[in-house]
């Protein structure tokens, strides 16, 4: 009888939000159309991102700084982005926290460091994202906007990549598995693919020579920040498998398998959830 209840109650919590942050016919459209690499889902998939981003809506709190307006379309437009990566989890993955913070451009971050010696240090730098654990997403607007698929950078996706990675602690590049959405995929199986791959980027990375780095930089589809941490790696390629998947698979085949896989979507339809499926 209790859980009868309780399920009764869940319906009914979720109908009134999808009725409350309800997103319009012409917004929702718009959306679309600044957001290129959503033209991928399906009609179904693209009516499931619709109502998980009104429940995202109705979850979270979305403010601004330095006097930027609060608008259904910045509203809208961060939180379909941050539903694609669960769209297929589900937004349990963002539990424990409510807060978004929107600000018009880059922002400064100021940070305690420890160097090797013990010495402390305050240093700051500026920011267009940033995620903390169990606290607030912060995002630079400006950045958001940057979304026409020219190259693979997305804010929104890469600072949400990092909500997913710190479900189970600090962000580390091993982001929480889960039984009965992950199986067969299990940590050994993620180390062994993911944590190869960040060590072969890094290398490839310190190979550069330093006349050509600026060329790498432009060229590379898996931008130079994400040898930084395995956590960055993480964030940086989950950017390129939602916004430039076809790309990406070609690149880094096994890293894209085992995003996919993780994600449980398959954005350059290579077949990878099926064949999983059979194995």
């Amino acid at each position: 009888m209790l859980s009868k209840l309780t399920q009764w109650i869940d319906t009914r919590r979720r109908e009134r939000a999808l009725r409350t942050h309800a997103v319009s016919d012409a917004l929702w459209q718009k959306t679309l159309a600044g957001l290129p690499f959503l033209a991928r889902l399906d009609p179904d998939d693209q009516l499931r991102l619709r109502e998980m981003t009104s429940l995202f809506l109705a979850q979270k709190e979305l403010s601004t700084a330095h006097e930027l307006e609060l608008t259904d379309e910045i509203c809208v437009a961060i939180a379909v982005q941050a539903c694609l990566p669960v769209l297929n989890l589900g937004l349990e993955l963002y539990r424990g926290w409510v807060g978004i913070i929107v600000y018009p451009g880059e922002f400064v971050i100021r940070k305690t460091v420890e160097d090797e010696d013990g010495i402390v240090h305050e240093v700051e730098h500026d920011a267009s994202g940033e995620a903390w654990e169990g606290g607030p997403v912060v995002l630079s607007w400006e950045d958001a906007q940057m979304t026409d698929g020219s190259d693979a950078y997305n804010v929104v996706i890469h600072e949400f990549a990092h909500k997913i990675d710190m479900v189970t602690g600090d962000a580390d590049g091993h982001p929480p598995l889960f039984r009965r959405l992950h199986a067969p995929l299990d940590s050994a199986a993620w180390a062994d693919v993911f944590d190869h791959a960040y060590d072969h980027f890094c290398a490839k990375i310190d190979a550069v020579p330093e006349r050509r780095w600026a060329r790498f930089e432009r060229e590379s589809l898996i931008d130079p920040y994400a040898a930084d941490h395995p956590s960055e790696f993480f964030a940086v390629c989950s950017e390129a498998l939602f916004v430039k998947p076809r790309e990406f698979e070609a690149e880094y085949p096994e890293l894209y398998r085992l995003l996919a896989c993780y994600y449980r979507q398959d954005p350059a339809r290579t077949g990878v959830l099926q064949t999983t499926a059979a194995d």
